[in-house]
């Protein structure tokens, strides 16, 4: 079963397995949306969201992951109630709006180390964590209408599970790698 998937997905011209992976990648952030933490007298949750966004990048490389990340977006600025809350266009108005756009350049900076060594794609994935939560806490800051200072004391609350996710990211993408790259039948990204 699994080679005749492999046999199908390597007969298939190289654009529309790329369009395949942004999408999966895409299906796969709304899903982990699904998967929050509340976090008391916060109104940014806690989400598997960037997991995906560094797994996107690293997976994609720059490109792709980005365009997985704005596919996303798109498809929340359209209506769609894939958002953490399911609020649709409404959620770009309010507190994690920043960090919806941000997972756009998270997953860009985050894909730069595609196929590059652990190291490397560690530090991308902290570019990316650090990009997504500048962009977040200046979401927050606008939707709240209060200081930076007060809107970094909510950020602060989960910014370090970010940087285990971005840990994570690389370490599982470091792993399986070569596996996903025989799978996908793609050794390049689309040119950046």
């Amino acid at each position: 079963m699994l080679s005749s998937v492999k046999t199908s997905l390597s007969a298939r011209p190289a654009w529309q397995l790329r369009v395949l992976r942004i999408v999966l990648f895409t299906a796969l952030t709304a899903l982990s949306a699904r998967l929050r933490i509340e976090l008391p007298n916060n109104p940014v949750p806690i989400t598997a969201q960037t997991l995906i966004v560094w797994l996107a990048g690293m997976a994609l490389g720059p490109v792709e992951g980005a365009l997985s990340q704005l596919s996303y977006v798109a498809l929340i600025a359209l209506g769609a109630p894939i958002d953490t809350r399911g609020l649709g266009a409404a959620v770009l108005l309010g507190p994690t709006a920043g960090y919806l756009l941000g997972f756009i350049p998270g997953a860009f900076i985050t894909g730069l180390a595609w196929r590059r060594r652990l190291p490397l794609k560690i530090l991308a994935g902290f570019g990316g964590v650090l990009i997504v939560h500048v962009l977040g806490i200046g979401g927050i800051a606008l939707a709240q209408h209060i200081a930076w200072t007060a809107a970094v004391g909510f950020d602060i609350q989960f910014v370090a599970v970010d940087f285990g996710k971005a840990l994570l990211a690389a370490s599982l993408i470091n792993l399986g790698g070569a596996s996903w790259r025989r799978w996908g039948g793609i050794d390049q990204p689309l040119a950046h």
